[in-house]
């Protein structure tokens, strides 16, 4: 997989915030060296998000996000703001666009309070100092980057949309200001050893393109590969005859969660077991979070509500997962007559006071950052939140042993029996 064909999931995302009118259109094209967003005088020219993944240097596969100004008004203004502040979620890096000819103030220090309280690096960008300088007058960018600074109490990037006076330097910026340590977040990696064995099981999805894995598959393979382990891909009706026919016993087998069943019947007890989906709980979320919220399932009692939430949108399958299978499972191990709602998307559904359990998908599309934060609106919701691959694992009653090489989740596992 190359650097363009990153999947937006795995990129970092980088979002430009400011007033109307204040040239982040113009940061977002600058950057990105095409005319991927709409730029005009007119004020709240873009009024939803804009997305552009591309390849960054020296940071690497990242996305871009444009937004609206965050000063819009009127009743439809006020929607696009609260969308725009939405983009705080999933943003790994803010940048902030000051308009150099208006400088900054109260408005810019609380943005930029709001994004140090979600722990975001953010850098400030004054932009258009071209219409400065063009007045001759070439101290006058130092002298308003002086102004903007004594408000807001850090040194902005003096920068020109319109000529790429400054882009050089914002790069250099962004690449010094994403967070580090991403790497700790393998999917599977870290628990392999050159040389390695891990087998796949890998049901053909008929939701799946002919001809392609599904992202989670593509990925691990990846990972595996990446450590110098080796991958073994089987389907679940081969599994028996692929452990029997290697010669020696792989480091661990990861299932899809769909065919849990079959693989914890054919693979010896003495080799470690988890699914796609499970590893993507570690990987995207917080895996002992996600097991602990496991328990909830026995407490639902008959009229409860649960959430089966996805982050894509796709075309239903007649026996769809987050549809058709999830909720046949949850009311066969409950027991119970639930209310059943579904979402699927980029917005996470609010007033989750409502749900007695949330059940995610894998969250592969979704970086880091926007799982953390679902599971941090659920958790201050107070609703408990489990994964498609913790799930299944439960209801088909391969807990523990889905989990046992986790010893994190293990341990949330054991303090929600106790």
């Amino acid at each position: 997989m190359s650097l363009i064909d990153t999947p937006r999931g795995e990129r970092l995302h980088l979002a430009v915030f400011g007033r109307r009118n204040a040239g982040k259109s113009s940061v977002i094209n600058a950057l990105g060296g095409q005319e991927t967003s709409i730029v005009s005088p007119v004020s709240g020219t873009t009024t939803d998000p804009v997305y552009q993944p591309m390849e960054l240097l020296p940071a690497g596969p990242v996305v871009l996000i444009d937004t609206a100004g965050l000063d819009d008004v009127g009743d439809l203004g006020q929607l696009r703001v609260h969308k725009t502040m939405r983009i705080l979620n999933k943003t790994d890096l803010a940048m902030v666009a000051v308009d150099a000819t208006q400088g900054a103030d109260e408005f810019e220090r609380e943005l930029l309070r709001t994004i140090a309280a979600r722990e975001i690096p953010a850098i400030v960008i004054l932009n258009k100092i071209d219409l400065l300088t063009a007045q001759g007058d070439e101290g006058e960018a130092d002298s308003a980057a002086a102004r903007v600074e004594a408000v807001i109490g850090c040194k902005p990037i003096c920068l020109s949309a319109a000529t790429g006076c400054g882009i050089g330097e914002l790069k250099t910026a962004i690449a010094a200001a994403l967070p580090r340590g991403e790497d700790k977040f393998r999917i599977v990696g870290d628990l392999l050893s050159p040389g390695d064995l891990a087998v796949l099981v890998v049901p053909i999805d008929k939701a799946a393109p002919k001809g392609r894995l599904i992202l989670p598959q593509q990925q691990t393979i990846r990972d595996i590969m990446e450590c110098d382990a080796v991958a073994v891909v089987t389907k679940e009706q081969e599994l028996g005859h692929t452990l029997a026919a290697m010669g020696r016993k792989p480091r661990l087998v990861i299932t899809d969660s769909q065919a849990f069943l079959k693989a914890q019947a054919d693979t010896p007890k003495d080799v470690p077991l988890t699914s796609f989906s499970i590893l993507f709980a570690r990987y995207k979320g917080d895996l002992p979070r996600l097991v602990g919220g496991v328990r909830a399932i026995s407490r639902l009692r008959d009229g409860d509500r649960v959430l089966i939430a996805e982050a894509c949108t796709h075309h239903r399958q007649s026996d769809d997962i987050a549809t058709v299978k999830i909720p046949r499972w949850l009311r066969e191990k409950t027991g119970r007559q639930l209310q059943i709602d579904h979402a699927a998307g980029s917005d996470f559904p609010e007033g989750l006071e409502q749900y007695s359990l949330i059940i995610h998908c894998g969250a592969c599309i979704l970086n880091r950052r926007a799982m953390l934060q679902r599971m941090e609106e659920a958790r201050v919701a107070g609703v408990p939140i489990v994964n498609y691959g913790v799930f299944i694992a439960y209801v088909h009653g391969v807990f523990p042993r889905a989990i046992e090489m986790f010893p994190s989740a293990m341990l949330a596992w054991a303090e929600e029996g106790s």
